[in-house]
């Protein structure tokens, strides 16, 4: 093993947990707001049990602008907010708050799309046995639709993964920012080359992690 890459392990293990920080606030923040979120952008959707037309279009308005913004311009852009909220712009929890925000609406949109591929005959028929919007969401929805669900998480969780790594270009820390200063800014290829090994084997371990809790909780 190259000499500077033995150096750089203290600082490797360190990036690697900033990455775990960012990613951890990420996803607990997008499953506590994205995911009732998107719950309710389901049943206010038209020909569900609160049919709205007018929550529909702005919630549904709402999710697609914040998801359509580049994360590199969202990171920017939220640099003011972000250093009210955690006192600074620079470091794994600062990035973390742009990640939660463009998290959120990813999130919602994919619980949305999951939930629409819950049979509605087993939706009405849980209204014809008198279960409340609480009982038909809690023990119906999300009982059918707990592997798709999975899946999404994961989905999120590996998209996240490149996201926290772009975090980086702007001193947010983690694995992408220790390639940027050492691989790129100081043209130490090897560097580069073990950051982006280990964020494959971290995509790679997240998406057999997901798919294997997914298969394990789909009773069809």
């Amino acid at each position: 093993m190259p000499e500077n890459i033995i150096a750089l392990l203290p600082e490797l293990w360190t990036a690697a947990g900033q990455t775990f920080l960012m990613l951890a606030i990420g996803l607990a923040t997008a499953v506590l707001l994205g995911g009732p979120l998107g719950v309710l952008l389901f049943l206010l959707g038209p020909g569900q049990s609160l049919e709205n037309r007018l929550a529909f279009g702005v919630l549904n308005w709402l999710v697609n602008t914040v998801r359509s913004f580049p994360f590199i311009i969202l990171l920017v852009a939220l640099v003011p907010f972000t250093r009210v909220l955690v006192g600074t712009s620079i470091g794994p929890l600062a990035a973390a708050v742009p990640l939660s925000i463009a998290a959120i609406p990813y999130l919602a949109r994919l619980v949305d799309q999951c939930l629409r591929e819950v049979p509605r005959g087993v939706i009405e028929a849980a209204h014809a046995m008198g279960a409340s919007e609480w009982q038909i969401v809690w023990r119906v929805l999300l009982v059918e639709a707990r592997s798709g669900l999975v899946l999404a998480l994961t989905v999120l969780a590996v998209s996240f993964l490149s996201y926290s790594a772009i975090a980086g270009v702007v001193g947010g820390g983690g694995i992408g920012d220790l390639a940027i200063r050492y691989g790129y800014y100081r043209f130490e290829t090897d560097v580069m080359v073990l950051t982006v090994a280990l964020l494959v084997v971290l995509v790679q371990l997240l998406q057999f992690a997901g798919n294997r809790v997914a298969r394990q909780l789909d009773k069809r």
